[in-house]
């Protein structure tokens, strides 16, 4: 594994807490179900259950692309935080990172994409 920090399962609960709390400070509710896999040089994030109250209500009144637009503009603003604390966490930068989301069933996904580890 080429992250660069302590053991495996331990940082992968710190990404997997930094993305769910993350979700819960801007959204207002946060994950019930969550997971975080990494690779070599990705970290993915899925969260399950991440829908407000309001927002079901929407997705059962046929409003499910307004949903998705509101949660896209969620993850443009909370873009800054989530890679600032996968940075932090890994000891690497963060060259790419993506976010999609799906109503019915309700799931997120945030993936960061890692460059090399900076030389000391």
């Amino acid at each position: 594994m080429a992250v660069t920090r302590g053991s495996t399962p331990s940082l992968q609960q710190e990404l997997n807490d930094l993305v769910a709390r993350t979700f819960h400070r801007y959204t207002g509710r946060g994950a019930t179900r969550s997971r975080c896999v990494l690779g070599d040089d990705t970290v993915l994030v899925v969260l399950q259950d991440t829908l407000t109250k309001g927002e079901q209500v929407l997705v059962e009144h046929g409003r499910g692309a307004d949903v998705l637009q509101l949660r896209t503009s969620y993850q443009e603003v909370m873009r800054e935080e989530l890679v600032a604390g996968v940075e932090g966490l890994t000891g690497r930068p963060v060259v790419a990172f993506l976010s999609a989301n799906q109503v019915d069933p309700d799931y997120a996904a945030e993936v960061f994409v890692l460059g090399e580890a900076p030389q000391d």
